[in-house]
């Protein structure tokens, strides 16, 4: 998936539950209201997408703050897939 695609699975995960992506993906997680749960399902998303499993640990997502954080990680997990 593109990192574009991801950005647009980010926010129908939001949209789900009457929130909005913003624009900057500079914006951090706890401003938006992005959980852990919030990434699981996103994840979840990207899997169903692709059809691969994404093998990621605890450490590398104590890392996210940002919008960018997790297009970044969501990313670099598929090429390392």
């Amino acid at each position: 998936m593109s990192r574009e695609d991801i950005r647009t699975q980010m926010g129908a995960v939001l949209s789900a539950q009457g929130k909005e992506l913003p624009a900057d993906d500079a914006t951090r997680l706890d401003t938006i209201g992005f959980r852990s749960l919030d990434f699981s399902e996103l994840a979840l998303r990207v899997e169903d997408e692709t059809g691969a499993e994404l093998n990621f640990d605890a450490p590398g997502l104590r890392r996210i703050e940002t919008v960018s954080d997790v297009l970044d990680f969501l990313e670099q997990l598929q090429q390392d897939g």
